[in-house]
């Protein structure tokens, strides 16, 4: 019998330097935002504008290997989030031999999270919780995650929920975020 899992940094500090910044100007829309690594961790600044978009984010680069989160059950983010709701989208294997991997814009399980309006807010991302949207509309099919074969991890601060509603808690204007680390919690 293994020893139960013990929390591990997944990013922290430099381990951030390959992600890179995704906005709504993929569809159209007009936000200007950039993530860049900070002595304090991954930083996301930048104008977010409503009008045709909605959305700024930081993703990580295509995992190769993916992580295999399966000894645990849980993401925990340190974030400085303004007291805006993020949405945290985790790409997996889809054990539909990767046919979801050829819709635009991809398969992706999701959740919203608050954050406080000052200082560190932690997060908990159980993966339980985790929904199946594509371009932020929810996905009806049988779908399973699979913690042993995560491809991506995304921070988004977007006008829409996870649940296709929109995000009460979505403020446009200038957005500054600090992602200071992420967690696999058992």
């Amino acid at each position: 019998m293994q020893p139960p899992a013990s929390e591990q940094i997944l990013f922290q500090g430099s381990d951030f330097a390959d992600w890179a910044s995704l906005n709504d100007t993929i569809m159209g829309g007009r936000s200007r935002a950039g993530c860049r690594v900070s002595p304090e961790g991954l930083l996301l600044e930048g104008e977010l504008v409503e009008t045709g978009g909605g959305f700024v984010s930081c993703r990580s680069p295509r995992l190769q290997p993916p992580l295999d989160l399966s000894p645990f059950s849980a993401l925990q983010l340190e974030v400085e989030g303004e007291g805006r709701t993020l949405k945290i989208a985790i790409g997996c294997r889809d054990g539909a031999m990767g046919l979801t991997e050829l819709i635009p814009g991809g398969l992706r399980w999701v959740i919203d999270v608050p954050t406080e309006p000052r200082g560190i807010t932690r997060v908990a991302v159980p993966f339980a919780d985790l929904r199946p949207t594509i371009r932020a509309k929810p996905v009806g099919l049988p779908l399973r995650f699979d913690s042993a074969g995560v491809t991506r991890i995304q921070v988004l601060h977007s006008k829409f929920g996870d649940a296709g509603d929109l995000n009460a808690g979505f403020r446009p204007g200038p957005i500054r975020l600090l992602i200071r680390s992420i967690r696999a919690l058992p």
